[in-house]
């Protein structure tokens, strides 16, 4: 219901501050995926105010549990500030996941 809420979809009027509400909801219920949305909505500074730490905290709940994606962002930060060794490790974790993305990170 949080991504709806993201995306306007389902008749559902766009609306930041509620899919924020409805990824806690679904985090505290077990959602890996709701654990990266929300470190994405703190990321990016929508529907929370933006929050880097808080947004590694959840892409790191969501990486322990075998999110790649989070995996993948948590390279992405680690790269961001100039910790490369951790970026790499990161960037191997989420593509012997399946995640592209972390392959064509590690080729650069």
């Amino acid at each position: 219901l949080g991504q709806k809420y993201y995306h306007g979809r389902l008749g559902l009027q766009k609306d930041m501050g509620k899919a924020v509400e409805m990824y806690t909801e679904a985090a505290e219920l077990g959602s890996i995926e709701a654990l990266y949305s929300l470190g994405n909505a703190y990321h990016f500074g929508e529907g929370v105010n933006e929050d880097e730490q808080t947004a590694v905290q959840f892409w790191s709940k969501a990486a322990m549990q075998g999110h790649a994606e989070s995996r993948y962002q948590l390279g992405y930060f680690e790269g961001d500030k100039g910790r490369y060794d951790r970026a790499v490790r990161h960037f191997l974790i989420s593509a012997k996941m399946g995640d592209k993305d972390s392959v064509e990170s590690i080729k650069k």
